[in-house]
């Protein structure tokens, strides 16, 4: 049975979309903070990073490229994007490569800190924007709950995937650190926490609607 992502009504789509280009925008600023804050970086991002290095690129193009190729994997997990989909796809890498040259660079620990724990908090914040939108999954998170709708756990799943995603980062030069523990415990509560308070519990015609109580382990990519 194919995993569908929530149609929402006409009426309701502007508003939702403004929530979530606003959260993506935000997620976007986020990466960019930990990543310029050299604390280590997410699973993800370590991964992203490692590829940008290599290849002489910016970052935000491998983040747009590798969610391109992961939602080539959907097909045989028969998950459908959504308008989200779509824009997180595109919207997060773009703004991570324009925001990353605007930041001021920092040696000192304490503004490092800075950025790292600013970073954190706006990826928690766009994340609850995000999937409060209802506009369907992230490239990443629609891999994994295609797969646990396969049988796999969603916690089996995403640590699989995430620790494989990091290992091959770091092997390729991504920054591996104190900040990619912090992210990893911290990530999962602020989100749960701002989940319910920024969510607008969206109508959709399968029924299916983010609330707060929805386990959220890391954030929406």
């Amino acid at each position: 049975m194919p995993v569908r992502s929530p149609v929402v009504f006409p009426s309701q789509l502007f508003a939702r979309l403004v929530r979530c280009i606003l959260g993506l925008t935000l997620f976007g600023i986020g990466i960019a903070l930990i990543v310029d804050s050299e604390l280590g970086n997410g699973p993800w991002d370590v991964f992203h990073q490692g590829v940008a290095d290599r290849l002489d690129v910016g970052i935000g193009i491998v983040i747009i490229a590798t969610g391109a190729l992961l939602m080539l994997l959907w097909i045989p997990l028969r998950v459908r994007p959504g308008i989200g989909t779509v824009l997180n796809t595109v919207q997060i890498g773009l703004v991570v490569d324009i925001v990353l040259p605007l930041l001021p660079d920092v040696e000192r620990i304490v503004p490092r800190i800075g950025y790292l724990t600013t970073g954190i908090v706006l990826m928690a914040v766009a994340t609850a924007l995000y999937i409060g939108s209802g506009l369907g999954p992230g490239p990443r998170d629609g891999l994994m709950t295609g797969l646990a709708a396969r049988g796999w756990k969603i916690r089996t799943a995403r640590t699989v995937i995430e620790v494989a995603v990091m290992v091959t980062g770091f092997a390729l030069g991504g920054t591996v650190g104190i900040g990619t523990a912090v992210f990893a415990l911290a990530i999962g509560p602020l989100v749960q926490w701002f989940l319910p308070r920024l969510s607008v519990d969206p109508v959709t015609q399968t029924g299916d609607a983010p609330s707060g109580n929805t386990v959220v382990e890391s954030p929406a990519r």
